[in-house]
């Protein structure tokens, strides 16, 4: 669920004139952070981020308060304006909770939730989506392209999706140095940095 200070629909927001001519605008999301089944022991990760001018700050809350735990990480990109809110390992009941999405700037505020469910691993329904191969260590030279695989099941096809450094990769902005093929695995070109990638799963 999304609320919000202006307008009539909050994930949009309504822009507002400067007398200088400039444009202002309250926040308005461009990642909605989706309902997650996690396994007990396992990971999750939520994705937020908004747009707006000025630039809006995300956080994450639970109960109303931000969230503070050693296995809760809430990791920033984009300046700020996106946070990744990521639980490891999973506990029940405890993780079980509605999280919260708060994005805010001197013109407005916006919140959107996002509900968290988790199954014991002897207790998973059949077609449960499960990752049947994961990305492998690689020593890659400079310069040169590594193909990280991950094979996924489940009913319906789960959607792969991919994080660098536990951030989640986006492809059209990385310049052609990422790209994720047809099958879900990604391509990747190696410049001057060391990175840890991780595949993750939706239905």
């Amino acid at each position: 669920m999304a609320t919000g200070h202006h307008g009539d629909d909050p994930l949009l927001g309504t822009p507002v004139s400067m007398a200088t001519g400039g444009l202002l605008s309250p926040p308005r999301f461009t990642k909605i952070p989706r309902d997650q089944t996690g396994v007990s022991g396992g990971v999750v990760s939520f994705v937020c981020q908004a747009t707006g001018d000025p630039k809006p700050l995300v956080n994450w809350n639970k109960k109303g308060k931000k969230v503070n735990s050693q296995r809760i990480e809430t990791i920033e990109f984009d300046e700020g304006a996106g946070a990744v809110l990521r639980i490891q390992p999973l506990r029940a009941p405890r993780d079980e909770n509605v999280y919260e999405c708060v994005a805010r700037n001197s013109e407005g505020e916006i919140a959107i939730t996002s509900k968290l469910s988790i199954i014991r691993e002897d207790l998973l329904p059949f077609g449960f989506p499960s990752i049947d191969m994961g990305p492998q260590l690689k020593v890659v030279e400079r310069t040169r392209t590594a193909t990280m695989l991950c094979a996924a099941s489940g009913i319906p096809d789960p959607e792969i999706s991919w994080f660098k450094d536990f951030l989640p990769v986006e492809p059209g902005l990385s310049h052609g140095r990422i790209k994720q093929l047809r099958s879900g695995a990604l391509n990747q070109t190696f410049a001057d940095f060391w990175a840890f990638s991780q595949c993750a799963i939706s239905a």
